[in-house]
Formats: C-alpha cells, sequence, structure tokens
C-alpha cells in the first residue's frame, strides 16, 4: 500500500508540470505560431513558461490592433474557466488525501487489535469477571442486576481499550468505531444507554430480569465478537 501511495503522490508533480508546459509555453506558442511567423516578437521561440501576468504583454506584441482585445478577452476568460475547473480538483485532492489518512488510523487499529493476543490480555482474570457478571444477573436482587451491568460496561470499556481506541468516555471511544471491523457496535450502544440510566437514576430506574437477561446478552455479544471471553 505503502508503494501505491508513493507512486500517486510522485505522480502529482509531473501531471502539474504537463499542465504548465500546456497552459503557458504550448498555448502562448501556437498563438505566436499563428500570428507572428516572422518571429519579430520577443515572446517568439520561448523556452520557458511564462507569467500569467506577461500574457496580455504577449497578446500585445502577437496580435494587431484588431485582434488583440479579442484575444485579452478571451484569455481572461480562458483563465477564469481552467481556475474554475482546477477548484473542485483541488477540493477531490484533499478529500482523498483525508480519507487516506482515516483508511490508514482503521487499519492501524485493526493490526494493532490483532497482534493482541487473548492470552496477552489476561482473559482467564476478565473470565472470571464476566462469570461474576452472569453470576449477578441471575440472582433474584434488582441491586445486584444493577451492578452486574455496570460491571458489563467497565469491561466493555476495557474492551475498547485493548482495540485502541482512545476518548475520555466509552462513548466517545464507540464514535470511532468502523462498523465493519465491530459487528455488534448496535448491540454495545443499546447496553451502553441502559447502564447510562441506571448510572444516573440509581434505583428510580425500574429494571426487570427479563431486561437484564437483554442487556447482558448484548454485552455477551460483543465480548464474544472479540473473543473476550469464552
Amino acid at each position: 500500500m505503502e508503494g501505491a501511495d508513493a507512486s500517486l503522490t510522485n505522480s502529482f508533480p509531473g501531471a502539474l508540470w504537463m499542465l504548465g508546459d500546456i497552459l503557458f509555453r504550448w498555448v502562448p506558442a501556437t498563438v505566436i505560431a499563428l500570428l507572428t511567423p516572422d518571429d519579430s516578437s520577443p515572446f517568439a521561440n520561448l523556452r520557458e513558461p511564462i507569467a500569467a501576468w506577461d500574457v496580455p504583454s504577449l497578446l500585445a506584441h502577437s496580435a494587431g490592433p484588431e485582434g488583440y482585445e479579442q484575444l485579452l478577452e478571451g484569455w481572461f476568460t480562458f483563465s477564469f474557466i481552467t481556475i474554475a475547473l482546477s477548484i473542485p480538483f483541488l477540493a477531490l485532492i484533499v478529500y482523498c488525501g483525508l480519507r487516506v489518512r482515516q483508511i490508514r488510523h482503521h487499519e492501524e487499529l485493526f493490526f494493532a487489535a490483532a497482534q493482541r493476543t487473548v492470552k496477552h490480555e489476561d482473559v482467564p482474570r476478565t473470565q472470571l469477571r464476566w462469570n461474576k457478571v452472569e453470576e449477578q444477573s441471575g440472582s433474584s436482587n434488582p441491586e445486584s442486576w444493577r451492578l452486574a451491568i455496570l460491571e458489563a460496561d467497565i469491561m466493555l470499556n476495557e474492551l475498547l481499550d485493548i482495540q485502541g481506541y482512545k476518548g475520555e468516555t466509552l462513548a466517545d471511544k464507540m464514535k470511532q468505531v468502523d462498523r465493519a471491523q465491530f459487528n455488534s457496535i448496535d448491540a454495545a450502544w443499546d447496553a451502553h444507554q441502559v447502564r447510562n440510566r441506571i448510572a444516573h437514576q440509581g434505583t428510580a430506574h425500574e429494571i426487570s430480569a427479563r431486561e437484564v437477561r437483554r442487556v447482558i446478552g448484548l454485552y455477551r455479544r460483543v465480548f464474544k465478537e472479540f473473543r473476550y471471553i469464552e
């Protein structure tokens, strides 16, 4: 991929140089060839590109009084059109550059996550924590249900840290997620929203055993996708 980027980058100077040749050498030389075949103009036989602001002077030497005004008007029209046409291409170049950087960032996160083995991240301890979460969620005590959801959300936050996402809050990290690499992101958002209601409302937020099973199931789906738990 680096080779392709380098080739693309190296092609820009050549393309711009070719465009400069067309605009500031070929076009003026064509005008000279048509209007001053006797090489009497100081601009005849150009060997170097001329500046855009020298074009009116070139036209004054190359054309007679009758044709000068028309050529000058045509030059300004040509300049305006080329500038107008170049703006979308410049915007496209900037957009492509930003997209390439974003793609590279997601690839770095993906490969960094792939290099972190389950064993390296101390999954036995993680599995014990998850077993405790499921034990609490299966109890008959609503307070244990809330603790289970809060602990599962902490584990979700740690999982995103392992995956390389950065942010002040769990929500900030999930906003960076590429859905193509995180199939269960909707489940993570759903579970996290329930956790937020529990954290902010406390016992005022009523929760049923069925809802607890559903939410814990959402966390389980996320953790199993990344083999965070067995």
